[in-house]
């Protein structure tokens, strides 16, 4: 198995957009109302909105691919680019995504690997992310990895409200 790391651009946007919307409708369709789910995919990844993001100083999107097919992604955030005010020594996970065929092949947590190397290559103390509380499996996955909850914040899914916990690593 050969695994790459591809640090995405314009040129990406329409593979950016067709893994955004399908890992994101695998990942939380069935526990969500399917309206809110094709709502948020429309304006979430809307090649303007991802191309906007694409283009922001510090944001960053990542493929990850396993022999050449696109298996998941990452999305990070620095400075003013995070999605909550957690100042310049942190680096935020926004987005990450594995398609559920490349699921429990260690992809998640080389993706978090990379995240960190990035985090440290900028001087950032912590890294942070928001995860739904009902995403169990998730929760776990970040725990294992040294994640602690820290917060949580607010996460419109259509007109529901969902509560998603902040979760930190600190870095040594």
């Amino acid at each position: 198995m050969t695994v790459t790391f591809i640090r995405c651009n314009e040129q990406h946007v329409k593979e950016l957009q067709k893994i955004g919307t399908d890992t994101f409708k695998e990942t939380f369709l069935d526990q969500n109302k399917v309206e809110h789910i094709e709502a948020y995919v429309k304006t979430a990844f809307h090649l303007n909105q991802l191309l906007k993001e694409l283009q922001h100083p510090s944001s960053q999107f990542y493929f990850v691919q396993v022999n050449g097919e696109v298996a998941g992604y990452l999305k990070i955030n620095m400075n003013d680019a995070q999605s909550e005010e957690m100042g310049n020594d942190a680096l935020e996970i926004e987005r990450i995504y594995i398609k559920q065929s490349f699921q429990k092949q260690g992809l998640g947590r080389y993706l978090i690997d990379q995240a960190i190397e990035i985090a440290k290559n900028h001087h950032k103390r912590d890294v942070w992310l928001g995860v739904w509380e009902h995403n169990r499996a998730a929760i776990a996955f970040y725990q294992k990895l040294g994640f602690v909850r820290t917060g949580v914040h607010a996460f419109l899914m259509g007109d529901e409200e969902q509560m998603d916990y902040i979760m930190t690593k600190t870095l040594s």
